[in-house]
């Protein structure tokens, strides 16, 4: 079993700042990308940001240049760093990864329970 649990969402002013975390634990061989997606209210589920075991990172258009992905292989843990946060980025926020529990196994995605982020004032 993987599980991946996420932390540090809440409620923030326009403008400000949070730093979401998602640690993934279990049996786990190799994670290989890991990333952040959120559904607003009524919305998909989108994409916010990716980041390979090596290789490119992506950021959907809304997030470029605010919000920074990073990652901690030897903690198997994903960060988002969101700045300048705007009204438009209140969501539950899912942190996802793509994990081998052995060798030979197949990837499989795991997801979290997801973190409420709220920007309001």
């Amino acid at each position: 079993q993987v599980q991946l649990v996420e932390s540090g969402g809440g409620l923030v002013q326009p403008g400000g700042s949070l730093r979401l975390s998602c640690a993934a634990s279990g049996s786990i061989f190799r994670i290989n990308a890991m990333g952040w997606y959120r559904q607003a209210l009524g919305k998909q589920r989108e994409l916010v940001a990716l980041i390979p075991s090596g290789g490119r990172i992506n950021y959907a258009d809304s997030v470029k240049d605010r919000f920074t992905i990073s990652r901690d292989n030897a903690k198997n843990t994903v960060y988002l760093q969101m700045n300048s946060l705007k009204p438009e980025d209140t969501a539950v926020y899912y942190c996802n990864a793509g994990v081998k529990q052995y060798l030979r196994d197949n990837e499989r995605p795991y997801w979290g329970q997801g973190t409420q982020v709220t920007v309001s004032s």
